[in-house]
């Protein structure tokens, strides 16, 4: 049994794992593969909305023969009557062999993991980390530019609060990416992302436009701007239309091989006239997601036996009896935790959010 809660918890090897597993179920047989989980249940918590993430979820559990249980909306769910995610998740165990949670709040993903054993997927916990996008992010990568390694990639719009982007730098550090963050300060990748590509030694670069590296880049990979994420109305009125991409700003000044990405929804970000090009892979990418989630589904229930070493986590974790965490939106300022912070070389981290301790 194991959890995919962060794609920090994860080798470089386990991630391998993860590609080769879901390459190898997408083309085995429907009926043998129907057997992987027949008589298991994944029920599936969204307490945001979803589209492609809980289908893709769904359809992968049908794909291995489990069913599903849950809800995508907490005002159908015991969550209304003001239960805590704590209780929540301990009585949804009692119910499941493997538990999919998208949360609105950062950090609630490895809080849940505190107090189950059943495992976990974390299907996006605010703005914190989205590990299976990352996962199938990965995978399209593989598939459309033959490699992961050595990749150089510009994430377009919302890096501040786009857990997409927070997570999928995290796993191609591990292949030696190089990064542009393109966004307008206010939404701008934040400070303790880069304190930890600064302690890998990995090549990054913060700008105001995209059309300086179109020549140089891999993958072009675009965000919406995500009005559910800002607090003032009004930041997010001045940058919600910052970067609009057509074929016009893109054929003919792009490599011939660089692909276009999106985790979708895509609001205006993207023209329609992009979809029939050679560039534009996005949708491939959200079909992705069904043998990239088989493949977690199936490692995390031990359905099928991983056959790599799990990664050690070698850093320090104290506990604190107050909260200590400033993002006032991590699960600690809304259900009693361990107030867990970690210790690095390069600063102290929430446990459970990521964001800097004393920052």
């Amino acid at each position: 049994m194991r959890n995919f809660i962060s794609i920090k918890e994860l080798s470089k090897e386990e991630v391998i794992e993860v590609l080769d597993v879901a390459k190898e179920l997408d083309n085995t047989d429907s009926r043998e593969r129907r057997k992987l989980m027949d008589g298991m249940i994944m029920t599936s918590i969204f307490f945001e909305p979803s589209t492609r993430t809980r289908l893709s979820f769904t359809s992968a559990a049908y794909r291995l023969g489990c069913k599903e249980l849950g809800f995508d909306n907490p005002d159908q769910s015991s969550i209304k009557k003001g239960e805590s995610l704590r209780d929540t998740i301990i009585m949804v165990s009692a119910y499941s062999d493997i538990i999919v949670m998208r949360h609105s709040i950062d950090g609630a993903a490895k809080f849940a993991e505190e107090v189950t054993n059943c495992p976990i997927i974390n299907a996006g916990d605010g703005a914190n980390e989205h590990p299976s996008q990352t996962l199938l992010d990965l995978y399209t990568l593989r598939e459309e530019l033959g490699t992961i390694e050595n990749k150089k990639l510009a994430f377009v719009g919302d890096t501040r609060y786009g857990r997409t982007v927070h997570s999928l730098v995290d796993g191609l550090m591990m292949f030696n990416g190089e990064f542009y963050f393109i966004s307008p300060d206010v939404i701008q990748i934040p400070d303790y992302i880069l304190k930890e590509l600064d302690n890998a030694n990995i090549k990054y670069k913060k700008l105001s436009n995209y059309e300086e590296v179109l020549k140089e880049i891999d993958c072009l990979y675009m965000t919406r701007v995500q009005k559910e994420r800002f607090d003032d109305i009004n930041e997010y009125e001045e940058v919600k239309h910052a970067f609009r991409i057509s074929k016009e700003s893109i054929v003919g000044k792009c490599k011939d091989d660089m692909i276009i990405l999106h985790p979708l929804p895509r609001v205006d970000e993207i023209n329609i006239d992009l979809d029939d090009t050679k560039y534009a892979k996005y949708f491939i990418q959200a079909r992705n997601g069904v043998p990239t989630r088989m493949a977690m589904m199936a490692l995390a229930t031990d359905a099928i036996k991983s056959k790599v070493k799990r990664k050690e986590m070698n850093y320090e974790v104290v506990e604190n009896k107050e909260i200590v965490c400033p993002n006032n939106k991590c699960v600690t300022h809304f259900e009693e935790t361990k107030n867990r912070v970690v210790k690095k070389g390069y600063g102290d981290f929430c446990y459970y959010c990521n964001r800097e301790i004393g920052k």
